[in-house]
């Protein structure tokens, strides 16, 4: 008898344990989610918002016909760094006479255009950080730098030949800035150092006053006098018709 109670015992033991319990314990522990990727910058095409913006036409065809577009394109979409442009508008060409852009190579007409771009991308607010490093290396390398100085907000450039400054930002979003400048940037490694002087402004024309002076009003009595007729001879004439009156009379009575 003893031996079927051990068994019922058993039997009702085993029926406690609860299926959900067991279900807990051999439950594998969840695991929090893996966050999203961010998503990637959108594309940015340099010739379309070039050909929109400005207009930046002339500095476009120099990237386009040195190929420097294609450094940029790829420097602003397939890395990290990213990319800087300073762009002057079609007027600073214009404006351009000397030195004249025409007497360039090709090499250094491809240098002046990495000249015009720094391989990283900075807000306007970064470029009081670089004005206590400069100067700061461009595209271009080597020789080719920039000097930066922050003036109560306004960022000017000077590249030995050139001082100018950031007249307005036509993009400024991660991984690409494309500032407007007021003139085109000529590094000293292709045009020297031997910078001519800024010509002096003419000086103004020395205007005297139109003021009352004695000799003009001497001069302006003197001609009016001049030009004043004189009574005399026209008493004189007058006289001498009355003596010869009288004398014709006198001559009658004596008759």
């Amino acid at each position: 008898m003893e031996l079927p109670f051990t068994c019922i015992i058993s039997l009702t033991l085993l029926l406690s344990i609860s299926p959900s319990s067991h279900a807990q314990i051999a439950k594998a522990p969840a695991l929090s989610p893996t966050p999203a990727p961010a998503p990637a910058p959108d594309f940015v095409n340099l010739t379309d918002l070039l050909s929109v913006a400005g207009p930046f036409h002339t500095f476009l065809s120099y990237l386009e016909s040195t190929k420097v577009i294609d450094t940029f394109q790829n420097q602003a979409n397939n890395t990290e760094e990213g990319i800087t442009l300073f762009v002057p508008k079609d007027g600073a060409f214009a404006s351009q006479k000397k030195p004249s852009l025409s007497n360039l190579t090709d090499d250094q007409l491809k240098s002046l255009c990495l000249f015009h771009a720094l391989p990283h991308y900075y807000t306007l607010a970064d470029f009081k950080n670089l004005s206590n490093i400069s100067p700061v290396s461009t595209f271009a390398g080597g020789e080719y730098s920039i000097n930066f100085t922050d003036i109560t907000g306004t960022v000017h450039l000077s590249s030995g030949w050139t001082d100018t400054k950031v007249s307005s930002s036509v993009h400024s979003t991660d991984p690409v800035a494309v500032y407007q400048i007021d003139k085109i940037l000529l590094p000293e490694a292709i045009f020297g150092t031997d910078i001519p002087p800024t010509p002096a402004p003419a000086p103004a024309p020395d205007i005297s006053p139109a003021a009352d002076s004695p000799t003009g009003a001497s001069e302006t009595g003197s001609s009016a006098t001049a030009s004043k007729p004189s009574s005399s001879p026209k008493l004189s004439s007058t006289w001498s018709h009355l003596v010869l009156a009288a004398s014709s009379g006198l001559l009658v009575v004596l008759l």
